[in-house]
């Protein structure tokens, strides 16, 4: 009985990588949307071994900062998105073609918060986000937006 559902379990494994991914969506066409996404990813890539942080403590010390930059929001952000989505985001390497739900859904916030779409951008923040971090993650979607919207 044990071999049987070890063969099922088989049978299900997808044959194709697409076939093992299948949310992973196209990279975006515009180029402040891949250089958007390229820097979260970085950046993502250099938390994973700093310590986790609380995002209201991270906030708090953007907010005695103002002049923070770019990269002081973006590793806020980065650093307590799991905490606030409840779950860890999936994110692909720097300059992947594909992207997974979790940068689509970042891509869409940019893109509502450049545009000042805010009905749509307070659906994406509360689709996804507690209640209690969705102040604080759409500040910093927003500051992050801002820049890439100037360059």
């Amino acid at each position: 009985m044990i071999e049987m559902n070890a063969l099922v379990l088989h049978s299900r494994l997808p044959a194709t990588a697409e076939q093992a991914i299948p949310y992973a969506m196209p990279a975006p066409a515009d180029a402040a949307g891949s250089a958007y996404l390229n820097h979260l990813r970085f950046v993502a890539m250099s938390c994973r071994s700093k310590a986790q942080t609380s995002l209201f403590e991270a906030c708090a010390l953007l907010q005695v900062n103002r002049s923070a930059s770019l990269d002081a929001h973006a590793e806020a952000l980065m650093r307590c998105l799991s905490e606030a989505l409840g779950k860890a985001p999936r994110l692909l390497s720097p300059g992947t073609a594909e992207v997974s739900f979790d940068e689509q859904w970042l891509l869409q916030l940019a893109a509502t918060s450049a545009s000042g779409d805010d009905a749509s951008f307070r659906f994406l923040i509360g689709s996804r986000v507690k209640a209690e971090h969705r102040r604080l993650v759409g500040y910093l979607v927003g500051q992050i937006a801002d820049h890439f919207r100037q360059v």
